[in-house]
């Protein structure tokens, strides 16, 4: 986790051990719904071992917004930083651990050190700039395109997650996901 986050940004090893010995290990099998529509986020989670996705449901239809696997944080960030309700659904899809911590305890912690607060400016900016290329993505790309680009991007995902997800994900129809797995060079 140390590496993880220090890639955001430096904090000084003795601040850095405090905040993590304050996060917790957290496991939750396969199918889980951490987070439903309505719930507020109570808890941020560093993935250690598993897949998850962040989808809503519209007309019984699915649409994955994200997948979230190690090392990667996880959580519906909107809810978690603002304590309003979630829109969408945290579901692990495979068995997972994680290590969390409470929304309380990482508002003192970054309170108590700038240099906490500054690594998790950091982190969101990285955040919100991912979210701004896949938007840019959905709308300026035609299937094909959009295919293309993810694999460049996450290749190892397409051994990982179904195909029914990644179509979702990807807003491909499944039909089309397959034609182009089988038809575009990897």
């Amino acid at each position: 986790m140390k590496e993880f986050l220090s890639q955001f940004h430096k904090v000084d090893d003795v601040i850095l051990e405090e905040y993590i010995s304050h996060w917790v290990e957290y496991s939750a099998p396969r199918k889980t719904i951490m987070t439903a529509p309505g719930e507020t986020e109570r808890y941020w989670y560093f993935v250690v071992d598993g897949i998850q996705k962040a989808y809503y449901m519209n007309e019984d239809k699915q649409h994955i917004m994200a997948f979230t696997y190690p090392p990667s944080f996880s959580g519906i960030p909107e809810s978690f930083f603002t304590q309003i309700p979630s829109k969408y659904f945290l579901e692990t899809t495979t068995d997972s651990k994680f290590l969390r911590i409470s929304f309380e305890k990482h508002q003192q912690l970054m309170y108590k050190h700038r240099e906490i607060e500054t690594l998790f400016r950091k982190a969101t900016e990285t955040l919100l700039i991912g979210m701004l290329q896949r938007y840019y993505e959905l709308m300026a790309f035609d299937m094909e395109t959009r295919f293309k680009s993810f694999v460049k991007r996450s290749p190892h995902l397409l051994h990982i997650i179904s195909q029914k997800d990644l179509a979702s994900y990807l807003r491909i129809d499944s039909t089309n996901f397959s034609k182009l797995i089988n038809s575009v060079r990897i």
